[in-house]
């Protein structure tokens, strides 16, 4: 299998580039993909006047950069992101980010912060198999899952996601993307760009991948108001997005009480193995949700004391903080995070 490479510049700045995989010029042989080159270089800068073009190539896939991935089930792979946040890393690659390869077509769980991290997706899943990407899910919001998604559009995946999430992010994404920007080098995220989940999903939906059914569910609000989960029944697997941390800390954007109900749930069926949202993969569902659930408890039942002490928000934050200091050794990122998640339940739990 054969990719089309882009060299792609800012039209502001020739020296500012990036190699681009146009998934539309993908082809069994070198020759197929030469012909097409031109045509399909051509037709996606036309789409993008901020960017002009320069050469293209064609490579097989084993020569291109791709994201490491464990299988964690037969037909399941795992990038394991950095358990920190962003603004820690030089790329911004702190998200787990999942796929699943079924009889005949293959479904990606999140896309990555940026386009070149989705293109090192694409690559290492073709890596694994010719079969078409019929579906990408996106399981929030937040910048770390999504900003890859164009790479698997332009390959003809149908991209979905919670009912919620295409206002959420179209609210957000400009906001995001000049973070992003701001954090990393231009080259890093060359050409990343929003794109929207086309179909939504208000309570259940099944998709078949070929004798292997996946079964995603939309959360109440919780971590957002637009979580969704995945569930493998082939494997027992629970793809749980940012419902679930491990090693980072939890950050609350949503509803802390209602992320507090959603983790007194046990899921049904209940899984054989869960890939959070951040750190490692968990052996069974206790094992993931237990610290989490105890780390939110004690953010609510301080919160709450502050609340019912008469303290105000700006006295009550720092003071919130402190009795939670005690929990910091499980968690990275953990004083900011901590921080902003008492003020988030601080502005929630005074208004009950």
């Amino acid at each position: 299998m054969f990719q089309l490479i882009l060299t792609a510049c800012l039209a502001v700045s020739s020296a500012v580039c990036a190699p681009i995989l146009l998934p539309a010029g993908e082809a069994a042989s070198l020759d197929a993909c030469k012909a097409t080159a031109a045509r399909i270089s051509q037709a996606w800068l036309a789409e993008r006047p901020t960017l002009t073009g320069g050469a293209s190539t064609c490579l097989p896939v084993s020569d291109l950069p791709s994201l490491p991935l464990q299988q964690i089930a037969p037909g399941v792979f795992v990038y394991e992101g950095s358990p920190v946040q962003m603004e820690d890393t030089g790329d911004g690659r702190i998200a787990n980010l999942a796929v699943v390869i079924g009889e005949r077509s293959v479904a990606v769980i999140d896309s990555g912060v940026s386009r070149a991290q989705g293109q090192e997706f694409y690559a290492a899943i073709r890596g694994l198999t010719d079969l078409p990407v019929s579906h990408l899910i996106l399981t929030h919001m937040h910048p770390d899952h999504v900003f890859g998604a164009s790479v698997f559009r332009e390959a003809g995946a149908q991209i979905l996601g919670h009912a919620a999430l295409p206002q959420a992010l179209e609210l957000r994404a400009q906001t995001y993307l000049d973070n992003i920007a701001r954090l990393y080098p231009p080259a890093t995220v060359l050409g990343t760009e929003t794109v929207l989940a086309e179909t939504t999903v208000e309570d259940r939906l099944e998709i078949d991948l070929g004798r292997r059914r996946l079964t995603l569910a939309a959360a109440p609000v919780a971590h957002t108001d637009n979580d969704l989960t995945v569930f493998d029944h082939e494997t027992g697997t629970l793809f749980a997005g940012d419902l679930l941390f491990r090693d980072l800390t939890p950050i609350l954007d949503g509803s802390l009480s209602g992320w507090l109900q959603w983790g007194d749930v046990p899921p049904d069926p209940m899984p054989r193995l869960v890939v959070p949202g951040h750190g490692p993969v968990a052996a069974n569902w206790a094992q993931a949700v237990t610290p989490q659930q105890a780390f939110l408890k004690a953010l609510e039942e301080e919160t709450r004391a502050q609340i019912r002490d008469g303290i105000p928000m700006s006295s009550a934050v720092s003071q919130i903080v402190n009795r939670l200091e005690k929990m910091a050794e499980y968690w990275n990122a953990f004083p900011e995070s901590a921080a902003r998640n008492a003020t988030a339940a601080y502005k929630e739990l005074e208004w009950e």
